[in-house]
């Protein structure tokens, strides 16, 4: 927060507080919910289809039967795993191998880039869509649907960690601390983990959010669809966004409202989180910053110095 001014500190704060809110809500879910989110009765009366926002249902329910708040904030856990899954399946091999190849060099790293390449062809979204027929079907459970998902997203997540790390070892290995070490016998594996590494890693922050938010758009647009997650095994803003479109064209428009929203506050503030700290990690920014905030400040003694020569002149 010290170093960011302006609208990089808007950009933090919007972003940190959004991606706060997500993450308490997933937390929280099981306690804050008006109802579970396949149910459809209370107290042996059910809930009613297309029920209109009121006091028993604040927003509304679905053609289902759904109660549209319990189903949204349900979501948001199911939001959370499959982020989870997609980056933990992605993060350490796209590191470990991206490490690997640009250290290395050669005719591994050349076998590398280009298996890279072609895993980095195919679109997230359609690897998903068959691997959901794979393994289920189409129709899945909660396990099912998060797995499809998940696995394909590393698919396309791992060479981009890859290239990332990659570009990183390559120019990190040349530098004179890598160069010193070597002369003075450190192994490799001692050159890579504890000198390379840690000096290759600094841009992951950028991509994982951005990850993430692709992660949610991918489930979304899976279950919007129709190869989503079953509504009795977990609730899902892309299965609930699909079976809203026909309401919102008969004027019930409650249903789609709050999972779309949803949808866009998520990958919003992860995304605005992400580019802050990606600024706030670049020097060059920081340097600019810094000498913009110390010329506001202390103009020194340039200017009178300078309005004086031009008076003699």
């Amino acid at each position: 927060m010290r170093g960011s001014v302006g609208l990089q500190r808007a950009m933090l704060l919007t972003g940190a507080g959004l991606t706060a809110l997500f993450l308490l809500t997933a937390l929280l879910a099981p306690w804050i919910t008006p109802s579970g989110h396949a149910q459809l009765q209370y107290g042996g009366a059910l809930f009613g289809s297309q029920q209109p926002p009121g006091h028993g249902h604040l927003l509304g329910t679905t053609i289902g039967g759904y109660d549209v708040l319990s189903r949204t904030l349900w979501g948001t856990r199911t939001a959370v795993a499959v982020i989870g899954l997609s980056l933990g399946l992605s993060v350490l091999p796209g590191t470990l191998v991206g490490l690997v190849s640009g250290y290395l060099g050669g005719w591994t790293d050349r076998l590398l880039v280009g298996v890279a390449d072609a895993l980095y062809s195919f679109p997230s979204l359609l690897l998903a869509i068959v691997m959901s027929i794979v393994i289920s079907g189409g129709q899945s459970s909660l396990v099912g649907g998060l797995t499809a998902a998940a696995c394909s997203l590393a698919l396309v997540f791992v060479p981009q960690y890859f290239r990332v790390v990659r570009a990183e070892v390559l120019r990190v290995k040349a530098e004179p601390f890598v160069e010193a070490a070597r002369v003075i016998g450190t192994g490799h594996l001692r050159i890579m983990f504890r000198h390379v590494l840690r000096n290759s890693v600094r841009t992951l922050p950028l991509i994982l959010t951005l990850n993430a938010s692709e992660s949610i758009l991918t489930l979304a647009g899976l279950g919007f669809l129709g190869f989503g997650i079953e509504p009795n095994a977990a609730a899902e803003w892309g299965y609930d966004l699909n079976r809203s479109v026909a309401d919102v064209t008969s004027g019930i428009w409650w249903s789609a409202l709050a999972p779309g929203t949803a949808i866009v506050l998520t990958v919003l503030g992860v995304t605005l989180l992400g580019e802050s700290l990606n600024d706030l990690a670049d020097p060059r920014l920081r340097r600019r910053r810094g000498s913009r905030t110390a010329g506001a400040v202390d103009p020194g003694p340039a200017a009178p110095a300078a309005a004086e020569e031009q008076t003699r002149a």
